[in-house]
């Protein structure tokens, strides 16, 4: 830091706050100091960054260890998109698993001060965590909401729309016996899920029977077992909305293990974040879905966090995206 300063005839303060983002440097100075910093391969000592400002330079984002989480495709690109972004801002990501005690994590990291902010996923409908972490004074970002009067950041889509437009376009092809398969209820995206399938019927003076609606881990093994089961009763439904697209194709290998020809004699729609490693218009026939990256979430989920560090109010860091919903050909009319 001295000889940077010496040879760019500023002070060491100055350099320090260019290079740790402080407003009050110009964008001029602050330019000259990154390029000298680049030219000369200079790195901070995080120890001494740390010291100086206050921030750990790191967002913490804990998972249950029982709840493996990184071996959960959708987890990992979401995961990915908050380590795109904090790489972009010179940020670190700090991955912790809890074994039984989550709460006791999440006091540690409040106690050694390892991370300047905490993300939250998958978030259950009455979260405890939130209200842990503000006791702890730790900041954080929630992806996803939960029910709470507490103001907290947080962004989330908006799920119930989603579903109450799907159910709708399969209400309108002529289905009147659709079938969901969800997550657990315990969680509020799946709650809210259910909230627009159910209104979506209702507006049609149909009821919402419970044997339709079924919920487990979104697997595909999942998918397949909770699809069979819909197809086993005295009535199955003709159409199928998913909550995952890994439980669609374990409902679309039902589906052909029972004889049934999607695109014909079903009609399916399922959730798709986005993931590189599934297409869903490369599936047979091409999978009608509700669309939204979270990739893209991950990425805005981090900016989010940092704004929340760097002291912006997390009462207006609150963000509902609008999902997409792309017809594609598993989506057709019911057989006369």
């Amino acid at each position: 830091m001295k000889e940077l300063s010496e040879h760019l005839g500023l002070s060491q303060t100055t350099v320090s706050r260019a290079l740790n983002g402080f407003p009050e440097v110009g964008e001029a100075t602050r330019q000259r100091v990154l390029e000298a910093a680049e030219q000369f391969q200079y790195r901070p000592n995080a120890s001494a960054r740390k010291l100086a400002t206050g921030r750990a330079g790191a967002i913490g984002i804990v998972f249950s260890a029982e709840r493996n989480m990184l071996l959960d495709p959708i987890f990992t690109d979401f995961l990915a998109g908050v380590a795109s972004q904090c790489s972009l801002a010179d940020n670190d990501v700090l991955v912790s698993s809890a074994h039984g005690d989550e709460a006791g994590t999440y006091r540690r990291l409040a106690r050694i001060r390892s991370v300047d902010a905490v993300v939250l996923s998958s978030p259950t409908v009455d979260d405890p965590r939130i209200a842990l972490l503000q006791r702890l004074g730790m900041p954080l970002v929630v992806h996803g909401r939960c029910l709470t009067n507490l103001p907290y950041a947080h962004l989330d889509i908006d799920n119930e729309a989603a579903f109450f437009q799907a159910t709708t376009l399969l209400l309108d092809l002529g289905h009147r016996s659709i079938g969901l398969i969800n997550e657990s209820l315990n969680y509020t995206f799946a709650m809210h899920r259910s909230e627009g399938w159910r209104k979506a019927l209702g507006e049609r003076g149909l009821p919402a029977p419970p044997e339709l609606e079924c919920s487990a881990r979104m697997t595909e093994e999942n998918g397949y077992r909770l699809a069979r089961n819909l197809f086993d009763l005295p009535t199955p439904p003709t159409a199928l909305l998913c909550s995952s697209i890994f439980a669609a194709l374990g409902a679309m290998r039902a589906a052909r293990d029972t004889g049934r020809i999607i695109g014909k004699d079903l009609s399916i729609i399922a959730h798709d974040d986005g993931l590189d490693a599934i297409r869903p218009e490369t599936l047979t026939p091409p999978l009608t879905t509700t669309f939204s990256s979270i990739h893209a979430a991950g990425m805005r989920v981090a900016e989010i966090a940092m704004a929340v560090t760097s002291g912006a109010d997390p009462a207006t860091l609150t963000e509902i995206w609008p999902v997409d919903l792309v017809f594609r050909g598993s989506t057709v009319p019911p057989v006369s």
